[in-house]
């Protein structure tokens, strides 16, 4: 039978207690989140700024749809592109002082698209014949890693350690070093196409790249940066661009910056913005900006507003940062940046409150069946905080990923804490105790996992 290896890759995963579920919510306002008829406090949302439910927000999106209705009706090179998109391009463009932008249905094609169209099929007519080189941080985004791995006839990927400016460097000269001795009477020798990406901020520890040392190493050994700022976007900058804008990065520094609208601006989507060469190119060669229906254009109107917005009113960054700062002070009061438990003679467990000074704030736990425990544990105490398992975090790194908000308020903070202080005192030390109450919950719930990650 075809792909009878589905159901054995399932029973795989659960007995590893990495099973993703999905949970369907029923609404949320003000932090308040309804899932399966029961309300929590949520602590597990990328609005950072609550922008998805800003009346500005909402209210520019109604005007989209009565101008021009629910959605593109084609792909922007046959009739999808409109005065809405190319407002919200030029919006983003002069913002981010680069020569133009363009828009993605999401930060997963427009990762995806760059790699593609920048390192094509060895076959492309306009491609020399050597092979390029992406070097990554070590914890860039599934995405971008994804998009990488797919044009691997084209370009070689490596990953550099996290953050580590000297790992990169040491790549770097590898690879320039390599290209000397294989090109030695060649004059083409410096065309060789070398990539460096990494995140602005990381989505998973919520620190930020040494962004200004990629770009000296970029310079140096002739190499393109390319910064995705997702998780910056809205948050960072006098007006909110993010990393590039805060670093004050230009357009030869960062070549390429990628930023998504489906966190903190609140709606959905991405772009990628540069040099008006390499937006021509993209809308000429990538395939998913060419072949993809273009983004509603109320969408596009939603966007404008809500980046506008941010821009002008300082106050909900403000907020945010207050509350992750609070958050910061209040944890370490109360448990220390790392906290040891232990329980009657069982090995103590260490759970790691991480260095991120971003909404982004990740606590360790170390195994996913613990990860998953917390997370419960919260959850009966009225607090919806996601437990995140390998392989989207690196193994013994399982965490809750806790995301802060302008939303939340001091107090909606220290009720997370106290919930977290029960919880944590009945949480499981032992595999042996954390499999068994795992496997308990299997049979009385009929499911394997609760978590989605």
């Amino acid at each position: 039978m075809a792909f009878h290896w589905l159901d054995d890759s399932l029973s795989a995963r659960a007995e590893q207690g990495l099973l993703r579920q999905r949970h369907c919510q029923q609404y949320e306002k003000d932090s308040i989140i309804c899932i399966n008829g029961e309300h929590y406090l949520n602590f597990s949302s990328n609005d950072y700024l609550g922008m998805r439910q800003h009346g500005g927000v909402l209210q520019s999106w109604v005007e989209g749809l009565a101008q021009f209705g629910g959605g593109s009706g084609a792909s922007p090179l046959v009739t999808g592109h409109t005065q809405a998109h190319l407002a919200l391009e030029a919006y983003i463009a002069d913002g981010l002082n680069r020569e133009a932008a363009l828009l993605f249905n999401s930060g997963f094609a427009a990762n995806q698209a760059l790699c593609m169209a920048l390192f094509p099929h060895m076959s492309h007519p306009n491609k020399s014949a050597s092979a390029g080189h992406i070097i990554a941080d070590k914890l860039m985004h599934a995405s971008f890693l994804e998009g990488a791995q797919c044009v691997s006839d084209s370009a070689k990927l490596r990953r550099f350690k996290h953050n580590d400016l000297s790992h990169l460097e040491s790549m770097l000269s590898n690879v320039c070093h390599s290209q000397l001795s294989a090109a030695v009477g060649n004059s083409d020798v410096n065309q060789q196409d070398i990539l460096i990406a990494s995140e602005g901020v990381f989505s998973m520890d919520g620190d930020v790249a040494p962004c200004e040392g990629i770009a000296e190493l970029a310079a140096k050994y002739n190499a393109w940066f390319m910064l995705d700022d997702a998780h910056g976007m809205g948050i960072l900058g006098e007006n909110g661009f993010g990393t590039a804008e805060a670093l004050n990065l230009n357009q030869q520094q960062a070549p390429i910056v990628m930023g998504t609208f489906g966190k903190a601006v609140g709606t959905a989507g991405a772009f990628i913005a540069g040099s008006q060469t390499l937006i021509d190119y993209l809308v000429n060669f990538s395939k998913h900006y060419v072949y993809s229906t273009a983004m509603p254009p109320a969408q596009a109107v939603a966007t404008l507003y809500s980046l506008t917005h941010i821009a002008s009113d300082t106050a909900r960054r403000e907020t945010l940062h207050t509350n992750i700062a609070y958050f910061r002070e209040s944890f370490q009061k109360r448990f220390g940046q790392t906290l040891n438990t232990s329980e009657k003679g069982d090995a103590s467990i260490e759970i790691t409150l991480g260095q991120s000074q971003s909404a982004i704030q990740p606590i360790i736990v170390g195994s996913p069946e613990r990860a998953v425990a917390l997370s419960e544990g919260l959850k009966q105490r009225g607090i919806w905080a996601t437990a995140i398992r390998q392989p989207t975090v690196p193994k013994n790194q399982d965490r809750l990923r806790i995301t802060l908000t302008s939303n939340h308020s001091s107090q909606d903070i220290d009720v997370l804490l106290d919930a977290l202080e029960l919880s944590l005192n009945n949480l499981p030390l032992s595999e042996t105790s954390e499999k068994r109450g795992s496997e308990s919950a299997m049979c009385s719930s009929g499911s394997v996992s609760k978590q989605e990650m």
